[in-house]
């Protein structure tokens, strides 16, 4: 592949094959259980093939089908273990790697951004990417000033490959569905439409990652690399070694997992608090477990490296205290307040008459583990949660419909579900009271309750 896919039928028609391919392995499945075939066995063969062509047609599209492919990777804990198996390994494969630009490609590109000569502002530079993205790749360099840096360089077409993407996958938002079962993605693909101008401002992502830097400077649990030089269609910024987090998910040791999903948790809440910015693209692959001094030093002086501002939502007076008061309302068991300030705050839609009861037993599963002194998220917990609200069956779902997300609260929406599903990932034990307390205005929790466990019996896996 020399170049982004840019011509909009190519990249239409590839997206179009994917409800087709769906549509069309679920008759050839039907075939098969006619011809003899277990369902068991046909079941896993249509998830493997479904699963191969999704990375496929996502991965080589870059752009805003990528994006779309990162962004559904964070739910795949909400899957039933049959299906998740297969979507785990190919939708993993988006938070870190995608086909490379070629070398011609790259060198044009910065020739373009920072000069003929720019060369002359690198000791070294790699030419074979380290990692690609939605938008673009990362090469290693040494800069002339002898600093290890991260040269990102975008795409050429990516703005126009990331709006037309969004916009045809929006149009079969539908029947992408059932690839996540109790999560709508329309929402998703509309939010992510409306951050591209954004995504593609490498000025605009510098800015919100020196704020970061600075902010997290001296910080003995969370590194940000700083921002080394910044052009139109390339971002020069530190390097950093470290864990990527998809291994830590893969093969971590409980130890590690428990670090990596406090860390993560922490970095949520105070990031907020401390910039005034919220990093709005959690997925594995933005982030690194750093090791202390001693490479073989214990999980408990692990670091956690974050990348990627490119996405921020701007809350300079940090989170809105409406999420914490409402919080600390639902855990003390007052319905009626919570009822009260989820209408004002437009929840709930004044045409809309509520029990309040009704809406606490809505809230408390999900808020569960903000009870108890630690929690351990895990797939099965994930599963029960997205199983109780889609089900139409289920008293969740038919309030669940009946509420609003004001827009100001849908990227918060996002970001804190996808961590959730990060941390689901991991399998983590996690204080999540305690980094709630510190860093959400509005949170005033009463005294902890036991070390709690998912709602149901299912250990982490590994």
């Amino acid at each position: 592949m020399s170049d982004l896919p840019r011509r909009a039928v190519t990249r239409t028609a590839k997206l179009a094959a994917l409800p087709l391919g769906f549509a069309g392995r679920a008759t050839w499945g039907l075939g098969k259980r006619i011809g003899g075939y277990s369902a068991e066995l046909v079941g896993n063969e249509l998830q493997q093939r479904t699963a191969e062509q999704l990375f496929r047609v996502l991965g080589e599209l870059k752009g805003g089908a990528m994006k779309f492919g990162q962004a559904l990777s964070v739910f795949e804990s909400a899957l039933p273990e049959e299906i998740a198996g297969p979507y785990r390994a190919t939708l993993t494969k988006l938070q870190e790697a995608a086909p490379p630009m070629p070398a011609g490609t790259v060198h044009g590109v910065l020739a373009e951004s920072l000069g003929e000569d720019w060369r002359e502002l690198f000791e070294e530079f790699e030419d074979k990417p380290s990692a690609a993205a939605s938008i673009g790749q990362v090469h290693r360099g040494v800069w002339h000033d002898g600093r290890e840096v991260a040269v990102k360089v975008q795409y050429p077409g990516a703005g126009d490959a990331l709006i037309s993407d969004l916009a045809q996958l929006g149009r079969f938002a539908r029947l992408l569905g059932p690839l996540v079962p109790g999560m709508d993605v329309k929402p998703l693909i509309t939010e992510l439409r409306e951050r591209v101008t954004e995504e593609l401002d490498y000025a605009l992502e510098a800015e919100a990652q020196r704020g970061y830097a600075d902010q997290f400077a001296d910080d003995p649990d969370v590194w940000v690399p700083d921002v080394v030089h910044q052009g139109d269609c390339v971002l020069v910024t530190e390097w950093m070694t470290g864990v990527p987090l998809s291994e830590v998910i893969a093969e971590g040791g409980e130890e590690a997992r428990d670090r990596a999903g406090q860390l993560l948790a922490r970095f949520l809440f105070s990031g907020t608090a401390r910039t005034g910015l919220l990093h709005a693209d959690p997925h594995p692959g933005n982030f690194r477990l750093i090791p202390g001094e001693d490479p073989d030093s214990p999980p408990a002086e692990w670091k956690l490296g974050v990348l990627d501002f490119g996405t921020v939502d701007r809350l300079p007076d940090g989170l809105p205290p409406t999420i914490g008061t409402a919080l600390r309302l639902a855990l003390d068991g007052d319905g009626d307040a919570v009822y009260a300030m989820l209408r004002e705050e437009g929840f709930v839609k004044d045409s809309v008459d509520l029990e309040p009861d009704a809406v606490l037993d809505y809230l408390l599963p999900i808020i569960e583990p903000a009870r108890v002194e630690a929690f351990t998220f895990s797939r099965g917990w994930m599963r029960e949660q997205a199983a109780r609200i889609a089900d139409p069956r289920s008293p969740a779902h038919q309030l669940g419909k009946q509420l609003n997300l004001p827009p100001s609260y849908l990227l918060i929406h996002r970001v804190t579900l996808s961590t959730i599903g990060v941390l689901c990932q991991l399998g983590a034990t996690v204080a999540l009271r305690d980094e709630m307390a510190d860093w959400v205005p509005g949170f005033d929790p009463s005294p902890p309750e036991e070390t709690g466990a998912p709602l149901d019996d299912t250990a982490p896996e590994a």
